[in-house]
């Protein structure tokens, strides 16, 4: 296996420019500088129909979201519900703005961007607590929007991807709404660390082991935290009665051993899971569209699955 040129030259001028980790940086620092890094290497002049920040009532106070509609709707579509990665401490809409963008003209969809709340400020399970409030707004008020309520999807990258799957674990315990399909783009779905790939790819590929640790210690109250299945999906005692995924996982990524063994767990207890894999991609690969083609090529393969999806 052979690091992509695209992905190895982003390495490469990351370590030029001298660029400090982020977890050296305090979590307010780190939330900076990952805004100003995302926004340099994200697509670039996606146009968009509409965009609407709305403000909707969660657990504890309103959670921001932000409704893309695409360009030339002129009907009602279905629904991406989208939530950042960022390791549940960093990122935001406007990070992944972009990206969103460019999902809702591929489909066409209405993608609804989540701003959950994150750490140290706001520790687990509040991330978990806002992107379910987020989803079952959408199911109740996307209409309102041009969006079709029976057909909701999520998706998200890394602590994105977490999300998403929890959320669907949520809804069938919880009997409430239950997404059409879940996009898990390279998801975290233990808090383990302990598989091959976490050892192979521990240092030198963007997603270090420190920086993993150093999300975790902002996100998780205690230790227990870890063994909760609303941190660590792949620990629920049952994945079956779930809806399809695909799941997408890039080769020098430490979390594909972990999002791996989650879609074959699916697919063994009864959910239907397809699972792809970037061989010579890095952690962060879906965002950096202006730098690396394989970018492009992970969202048309979501957006193709979500539509097929839709067309059920």
């Amino acid at each position: 296996m052979v690091l992509d040129p695209q992905a190895k030259w982003v390495l490469d001028i990351a370590e030029e420019k001298g660029l400090p980790p982020l977890d050296e940086l305090t979590p307010d620092e780190a939330k900076a500088a990952y805004e100003e890094r995302a926004l340099t290497l994200t697509f670039k002049d996606v146009d968009i129909g509409k965009t609407m920040d709305v403000d909707i009532p969660g657990p504890n106070g309103n959670v921001p979201i932000r409704i893309y509609h695409p360009v030339g709707m002129t009907t009602p579509l279905p629904v991406l519900v989208y939530y950042h990665g960022g390791g549940w401490v960093i990122g935001s809409r406007d990070t992944h703005d972009s990206l969103c963008r460019l999902i809702a003209n591929s489909g066409p969809f209405v993608v609804v961007s989540v701003d959950y709340r994150m750490g140290p400020e706001a520790p687990f399970p509040a991330a978990v607590q806002d992107s379910v409030a987020a989803l079952n707004w959408t199911a109740s008020n996307i209409a309102d929007y041009n969006g079709d309520p029976d057909r909701i999807a999520v998706g998200g990258d890394s602590a994105g991807g977490n999300l998403s799957a929890v959320v669907c674990l949520v809804a069938r315990e919880e009997n409430t709404y239950m997404p059409t399909f879940q996009w898990l783009i390279y998801p975290a779905t233990s808090m383990d660390m302990t598989t091959p790939s976490h050892e192979k790819f521990a240092e030198g590929y963007f997603l270090t082991r420190s920086m993993m640790e150093y999300f975790q210690g902002h996100y998780l109250k205690n230790e227990a935290d870890k063994k909760d299945w609303r941190a660590s999906p792949l620990l629920a005692e049952s994945l079956a009665g779930l809806p399809p995924a695909l799941i997408q996982t890039a080769g020098f990524d430490p979390l594909q051993d972990e999002a791996i063994a989650y879609a074959e767990r699916m697919s063994k207890e009864g959910s239907e899971a397809k699972h792809t894999h970037y061989e010579g991609m890095v952690h962060g690969f879906i965002n950096l569209g202006s730098v690396i083609d394989k970018s492009t090529d992970c969202v048309n393969e979501g957006v193709a699955a979500l539509r097929d999806a839709f067309s059920r």
